[in-house]
């Protein structure tokens, strides 16, 4: 029975990342959605204001089921913010999100040149659970995982991953609450600003 694996979580969390080298340790085919949307012509469009493109969902199900049918490869790695709504559940052997302090994330996002808009909006979806609500809503819940990877490296996030695949290490759901810690620091207003 083939894994698939979904990395998901708000941009700049560290799915590409994570998701490449845990595709190295487990020798899975990896699909980035972003990269696998360009080169399948799943697009129907780009959002000009958040310089990003738009994806056809449907067709974008429909291709990525194709493609997980179709490989060789016993585990499939899916990364990307919106994979817990384009990987068909009756696939999805675990769907982890990736969480960060947001006071980290937005130095993160800051340095890869976000643009205000894209910025406040990120860090209010990873204030707000949203890349968590969506697994939640479109996966089988047992199979969701939430990890905080602040100031954790690379490799120690992939280990946990690994721990909690192979049964090593239970993923608890609903842990991290960032709105909670932002009130009590006093910084909501400095950083929910959508």
């Amino acid at each position: 029975m083939k894994q698939v694996i979904l990395i998901t979580g708000t941009p700049s969390v560290g799915k590409t990342t994570t998701a490449q080298q845990l595709t190295t340790k487990t020798d899975a085919l990896y699909i980035n959605l972003t990269e696998f949307a360009k080169t399948h012509s799943l697009t129907v469009g780009e959002d000009k204001t958040r310089k990003t493109i738009i994806i056809d969902e449907q067709k974008m199900r429909k291709t990525i089921s194709e493609n997980i049918e179709a490989a060789e490869n016993a585990t499939v790695i899916v990364d990307g913010h919106y994979a817990a709504a384009v990987v068909p559940k009756r696939y999805v052997t675990r769907a982890f999100v990736l969480r960060r302090n947001p006071v980290e994330l937005r130095r993160f996002m800051e340095k890869r040149g976000f643009s205000e808009t894209k910025l406040w909006e990120n860090l209010a979806s990873e204030i707000l659970d949203v890349c968590l609500v969506e697994a939640l809503q479109e996966q089988e819940k047992d199979k969701v995982c939430e990890l905080d990877v602040t100031g954790k490296t690379v490799e120690a996030v992939v280990e946990e991953i690994l721990a909690v695949i192979n049964e090593n290490k239970k993923c608890p759901v609903g842990k991290v609450d960032w709105l909670g810690m932002l009130e009590a620091q006093g910084l909501v207003d400095e950083y929910l600003k959508v």
